[in-house]
């Protein structure tokens, strides 16, 4: 597989790919339509924040499995386009978090004792010492802008300073706060006002975008602004004026909107404003460990395994998927016979899951029914746009569990409606890792998934299953295993096939002539190919 590696990552990571087998190819200067070309023939796509990752690079890169963010922040991927593509997106959160946290401790020290603007008049000559009053941290209050990793982190490492904790995150409950020893606030004007010291840790979304500007800035009045984490965030030309005319003490940046910070930025012409290029992420540590957790992501994917850190596919514990594994190659099946057997065109897909199986985290399981039951109309699908896809179309997907199973350990069945009727097919596993398909609309049938499968539907009378080889026969196609089941004595049968080759459409025809044969359905589960007959 081909990895293409468009901004720096340490040769740690490199080395993870080329060892495993892979041809990995970096070109740190490429952009534009030089991108798209070399991105064309590429299975993996490793950037750093340098790389636009845009919808035309999707558009160009079919054979695209994955984008490895080596760092957090992905505001310059389109995480939307690579869904619509089916192609995962996948950071390295936990890399570089400890070094984030610990340059914003460091920042937060900085601006709180001037020690920048006195290290610079001192390296000019000038013993400044009277020129500058700090601001211990001890017993001060800390407010907190987003609790998550790196916020976290700081949050550990100030409140052992001595800081009181406000935290502002509309998506963490107050027990979670507390876990901190942080006390959450409903309010970000309330976090800013409460607080001496305010440090953001957010990602850049729509949501976020400008969300701390000169009304928020004077909730922090007297107080310290630290962001390391995503340019845009705080309204620069905002804060600048705000330091500047005393408002706000002090603040210290290390993202900005645009990056390079330009050389008219206000930032730089306000003395208590300390800048950084950057640097959160700036240790050898850090960059080692992103660079080697992006790179097994990489591998992850390439094995379709699931990649513990994706931001747009169903994920799951790395303990958890030996247990479950085995069900998403049956879920896949069932979803595509289900669809492939149910005339009409489908408006709601079910995933029940029964005995130990509802146990567990199934979302990637039922993404890859999901992907079942779309891959035979013909949509270019995986299961990390399959959940997108059925959105998309109105297609009400739901998920259920029990663990009552009459005859299993455990069961997955995959019920597709159109509106009218539905078709349920039930799979599960024989010995521990043999999968079957034991039931189909009702049927018990035991059926082995793989290869060329006909499913044949017949009235219950003598001759019928012989007809039926016979044809095969006189086409030259061989059964390998048959698995019948019937409703009541003389009612409707059910008969699954498992075929050496594919049936000739001259032998369809055959069997929908005799009015004992009441539908077929070829079904090749190897592949993505399939054909109706009725």
């Amino acid at each position: 597989m081909k990895v293409l590696v468009t901004d720096p990552i340490a040769d740690a990571g490199l080395d993870r790919l080329a060892d495993a087998g892979h041809t990995v190819e970096t070109d740190y200067e490429v952009e534009g339509d030089a991108l798209l070309e070399a991105v064309a023939d590429a299975n993996a796509l490793i950037v750093r924040s340098g790389t636009e990752v845009t919808e035309a690079v999707f558009e160009a890169a079919s054979d695209l499995v994955i984008v490895g963010r080596a760092g957090i922040g992905v505001d310059n991927i389109d995480i939307e386009a690579a869904t619509d593509h089916g192609v995962i997106v996948a950071n390295a959160p936990e890399g570089n978090v400890r070094a984030a946290a610990e340059h914003t401790v460091a920042m937060t020290f900085a601006v709180a004792r001037s020690i920048p603007q006195a290290h610079a008049r001192l390296k000019d000559g000038e013993w400044a010492k009277g020129a500058f009053l700090g601001t211990e941290l001890n017993n001060k209050t800390l407010g907190i802008v987003g609790l998550g990793r790196v916020g976290q982190e700081v949050a550990k490492r100030l409140d052992s300073l001595g800081m009181d904790l406000v935290v502002y995150d509309p998506y963490i409950s107050p027990e979670r706060a507390e876990q901190f020893g942080a006390e959450l606030v409903d309010d970000l004007h309330e976090a800013l006002a409460r607080a001496d010291v305010a440090t953001v840790h957010t990602p850049l979304l729509p949501e976020t975008e400008g969300m701390i500007g000169a009304d928020e800035l004077a909730q922090l009045e007297g107080g310290y602004l630290i962001n390391c984490a995503r340019g845009g965030i705080v309204d620069e030309e905002a804060l600048a004026a705000a330091v500047d005319d005393g408002v706000v003490a002090g603040a210290a940046l290390d993202s900005f909107a645009t990056e390079p910070l330009p050389a008219d930025s206000p930032l730089l012409d306000v003395e208590d404003v300390v800048v950084t290029p950057h640097l959160g992420a700036s240790t050898e540590a850090a960059q080692e460990n992103v660079a080697v957790d992006t790179a097994e992501a990489v591998r992850s994917a390439f094995a379709e395994e699931p990649v513990l850190t994706a931001l747009n596919a169903p994920s799951v514990d790395e303990t958890a998927f030996p247990r479950i594994e085995p069900y998403i190659d049956v879920a896949e099946t069932a979803g595509r016979v289900a669809a492939q057997l149910l005339d009409g065109r489908i408006t709601s897909v079910e995933a029940t899951y029964e005995g130990d199986i509802a146990a567990e985290d199934v979302e990637l399981v039922t993404a890859s029914a999901l992907k079942g039951v779309f891959e035979p109309l013909e949509w270019q699908v995986n299961a990390v746009n399959a959940p997108r896809l059925a959105d998309e179309r109105g297609i009400e997907v739901t998920e259920s569990k029990t663990r009552q199973t009459e005859d299993f350990q455990s069961l997955v069945r995959v019920t597709v409606h159109n509106g009218e009727e539905s078709l349920a097919v039930e799979g599960t596993l024989f010995a521990g890792d043999d999968p079957r398909i034991v039931r189909i609309d009702g049927f018990r049938v035991d059926a082995v998934p793989y290869g060329h499968t006909l499913v044949a539907r017949n009235t219950d009378e003598p001759g019928v299953i012989g007809f039926i080889g016979t044809v095969l026969g006189e086409h030259d196609v061989n059964i390998a295993g048959m698995f019948n089941a019937r409703e009541t004595q003389g009612g409707e049968a059910l008969t699954v096939y498992n075929l050496d080759q594919a049936v000739p459409e001259a032998a369809v025809e055959t069997l929908l002539d005799d009015a004992r044969i009441v539908e077929v359905t070829e079904i090749t589960l190897d592949d993505a190919g399939v054909r109706d007959a009725a």
